[in-house]
Formats: structure tokens, C-alpha cells, sequence
């Protein structure tokens, strides 16, 4: 009778299982809800409070407590310019170690003999010190741009952690049923219900650990750039950027001639090749116009030696010829013209 009714329970305690679940997800997100929108008024009184004072706290990670702390990503991203890059890459890289951050990537272009070397980083530090980050990042070359952003995940974050507590107290039930299942087909219900709430946990738990490790490290993009002159903070006038105008032509035009040397270094195997079929061509050419000449002239038909060519300017004298001559039976015929001359006009 045991084994006959145990379905039954375990079906009972699976449904009792999945409401509890349900409920408490439930409640959990109302009262994270709840406690963003606390938050996200508490965190407009201390802007409202650090804008009368000067300062921006609720930019500043530094200043969170275990109690008002939110979860809130910081990233900034800093154009820096110098004329000495060596001493501006050390600066930028002692501030990193300085602050407890490290290097996440870093890609360094351009040559130092052509003075356009070019550094990007992606740097991490801790969230305690982004802003002094920026202070000695500022301070180690010509600042040029810094922006920043901020991103508030305190909702998602507390939705993923009730989650995990609803998928946790489900996977204890489980394993309690799974201890109480008496034949074999139940134990193996139950054991699929258990490894899909372990993925999820799995999974929730993945998303978590990222978050934590975003907010926990800030990340700042530095980009770090080689020139000859830093640029000035007021606008140049019309004959200093005229002059720079020229300058940058110049400089346009040196490369280009470079390059275009360098093209014809590395294309010498295909120019030699051109420039003796040029002069192979060259040399060849009369010689060919020769045979071709000579191969029209045979092809062209002779004239027969004793053929008789009419000349076209003897036929008219021949036709007046024929038309002078006097009749076999002794009667000269007049010409045309003069039957025409002797003919009597009319009568009036």
C-alpha cells in the first residue's frame, strides 16, 4: 500500500514544491523592486546634496557603504596626447600599478622614427580607486578627452539572487524526495528535475560572479598618442593654421613619394620582365612589318602581258568618231546639231 500511495505524495510535494518556489520569486522581485526605487531615491537626495557641496558622489565608487551601496558599473574612456611618449607610457602604466589595477589589453602601433607611435589600453581597477585612476591619468600627459558612464544593475542583480535562492531551496527539496522515492522510476523523475534546477543554479550563479566582478573592478579605456606639437587649448588663428596646412601637405607628400619608391622596389621583378618584352617588341618590329608586306605583295594578282587596257579618256573620241563617219551608201548624216540648225522655225 506504501509503494502505491508514494506517487501520489511525491507528485503532492513536487506541486506544494513549485508553489513555494513561485511565491518566493515573487517576493523576492516585489521587494527588490521595493528597494530599487528606495534606492533610486536615496541616490537623487545625494546628487541633490553633493551638487550644493561641489562634488558628484554618486559617480564616485569610492564612496559606497555595505548599507546604501548599489550595484553600479563604471567605465571611462581618456584620449591622452604627448611629445615625449616613453616618459608619457611609463606615467600611464605606474598610475595602473599604483592603483591596484591591471592590464587587461594593450596595442601599441606606429614607430618611434616617424614620431606617430600609438598606445591603446584597457586597464582594470578596482572601484575603490577608478576615480584617483583618472586623477594621475590626467596628470601623466595632455589630457585631451575623458568621458564616463555609469550602469546601475542593482535590479537585475537582486532578481538574479532571488532566483538563486528560490532555485537552491527547490534543489534541497529535491534531494529530500529523491531520499524518500521507493522504485526506481520515481528516482529517475526526480533526478531530471534535479540536473535542470543544477544547470539553472549553474547558470544564475555565472551571471553573478560577472556582475560582482564588473562591479567590483571598473574599466578604463586609455588611449595615449605621439605628436609634435600638443595641442593648444585655445583655437589657432588663420595663419597658424595655415602654416600647419602646408606643414601636414608636406608631410603628405614626403610620404607619398616614399611609398610610391617603395611600390616600385617591390614590383622591380614585374617592371624587368615588362621592360624586356618592351624592347624585344622593339627591336622585332620592322622586321615583322617587313614579312608582312612581303606576304600581301605575293598575294596580289599580276596583269597578262599583252592584254589591252581600255583608257577611259579615248572613249569619247571614239564614240564622236563613230558617229563622223559617213554612211556605206554614200550619204554623209548630218550631225545632230546641225539638223537642229537647219530646221525651219515656225510660221507665224
Amino acid at each position: 500500500m506504501k509503494t502505491t500511495f508514494l506517487p501520489r505524495r511525491l507528485a503532492a510535494l513536487a506541486a506544494a514544491l513549485a508553489l513555494t518556489a513561485a511565491l518566493t520569486g515573487c517576493g523576492a522581485s516585489g521587494g527588490g523592486s521595493a528597494d530599487a526605487v528606495a534606492s533610486t531615491e536615496s541616490m537623487s537626495a545625494a546628487a541633490q546634496d553633493g551638487a550644493s557641496g561641489g562634488g558628484v558622489p554618486h559617480l564616485d565608487p569610492g564612496n559606497a557603504t555595505a548599507e546604501n551601496a548599489r550595484k553600479v558599473i563604471y567605465n571611462a574612456d581618456v584620449t591622452l596626447e604627448s611629445t615625449d611618449f616613453d616618459a608619457a607610457q611609463q606615467a600611464v602604466l605606474e598610475a595602473v600599478e599604483t592603483h591596484g589595477g591591471y592590464l587587461s589589453h594593450s596595442d601599441l602601433s606606429g614607430s618611434a622614427e616617424d614620431q606617430d607611435r600609438f598606445l591603446n589600453l584597457t586597464v582594470r581597477v578596482p572601484a575603490a580607486e577608478y576615480r584617483s585612476l583618472l586623477t594621475a591619468l590626467g596628470n601623466s600627459a595632455n589630457l585631451l578627452n575623458a568621458s564616463e558612464s555609469a550602469d546601475d544593475i542593482t535590479a537585475d542583480y537582486i532578481d538574479v539572487q532571488a532566483r538563486l535562492t528560490a532555485l537552491e531551496a527547490q534543489r534541497d527539496r529535491l534531494n529530500e524526495l529523491a531520499d524518500q522515492a521507493q522504485t526506481t522510476a520515481d528516482l529517475l523523475e526526480i533526478e531530471s528535475q534535479l540536473s535542470d534546477v543544477q544547470y539553472q543554479i549553474e547558470s544564475y550563479t555565472q551571471q553573478q560572479r560577472w556582475m560582482d566582478d564588473q562591479v567590483d573592478y571598473s574599466t578604463v579605456e586609455v588611449s595615449l598618442s605621439e605628436v609634435k606639437a600638443l595641442t593648444p587649448e585655445t583655437p589657432a588663428g588663420f595663419l597658424e593654421q595655415a602654416g600647419r596646412a602646408f606643414l601636414d601637405g608636406w608631410d603628405a607628400f614626403s610620404l607619398f613619394l616614399k611609398g610610391l619608391v617603395l611600390t616600385v622596389i617591390y614590383l622591380w621583378p614585374v617592371l624587368l620582365i615588362a621592360a624586356v618584352i618592351v624592347v624585344v617588341l622593339w627591336k622585332t618590329g620592322p622586321a615583322r612589318r617587313a614579312r608582312r608586306q612581303a606576304r600581301r605583295m605575293q598575294a596580289a594578282p599580276y596583269p597578262a602581258p599583252n592584254a589591252a587596257v581600255p583608257n577611259a579618256n579615248t572613249a569619247p573620241n571614239a564614240d564622236a568618231a563613230a558617229r563622223n563617219a559617213p554612211d556605206p551608201n554614200g550619204s554623209a548624216s548630218p550631225k545632230p546639231d546641225a539638223q537642229k540648225e537647219n530646221k525651219p522655225g515656225p510660221k507665224y
